[in-house]
């Protein structure tokens, strides 16, 4: 009994402290920055740089003329490839709560300069399938802040559809106004 007394006892082994926990932290903010970076410039083919990529290589005529993922439309020499196309002015009324409101709506077709002549001869079509979309719209639709855009992407894939994809580069809106 006097030699359990005796024996001193045995010592917890002390904490090593926060240092792995920080290393640890410290370590997979690095992994997320470099796995980021990978996928965005296009080192794995997780993101959309990689796809955008392959479709310019697979021959994408917009890739083909120094367009970048972006939607940058080059600059300098692609600027005589391009011609814009001036559509008719619409004007469309939204009922709010009993009163009506009146939606002026102005824009320009993107297309390449020698598919110009196609696109106006379809211009009828374009004006009736946008007339169409936004008398459609009711005036909750655009409260969003992010309505602008999402209706421009609506109206350019319609547009695209009528006149054909290859045809119509973009759908750049010049007055979009509700009174």
């Amino acid at each position: 009994m006097t030699d359990a007394a005796a024996d001193p006892p045995e010592e917890v082994p002390a904490k090593s402290g926060k240092l792995p926990l920080i290393l640890g932290l410290v370590l997979a903010l690095v992994g997320a920055g470099a796995g980021f970076f990978a996928v965005s410039s296009g080192m794995l083919p997780l993101g959309g740089a990689s796809h955008d990529a392959a479709e310019g290589q697979a021959g994408d005529s917009h890739g083909a003329a120094g367009e970048s993922k972006d939607g940058d439309h080059g600059t300098g020499e692609d600027l005589s490839r391009i011609a814009f196309v001036p559509l008719d002015p619409i004007v469309v009324s939204l009922a709010q709560g009993g009163q009506l409101q009146h939606l002026q709506f102005r824009a320009q077709l993107e297309v390449e300069a020698a598919r110009r002549q196609e696109v106006e001869l379809i211009l009828p079509r374009v004006i009736d399938v946008l007339n169409d979309y936004l008398r459609a719209l009711e005036f909750s639709d655009l409260r969003d802040p992010m309505a602008l855009a999402r209706l421009r992407a609506q109206m350019l894939r319609r547009v695209q559809i009528v006149v054909g994809k290859d045809r119509v580069r973009d759908l750049l809106i010049m007055d979009f106004v509700l009174n």
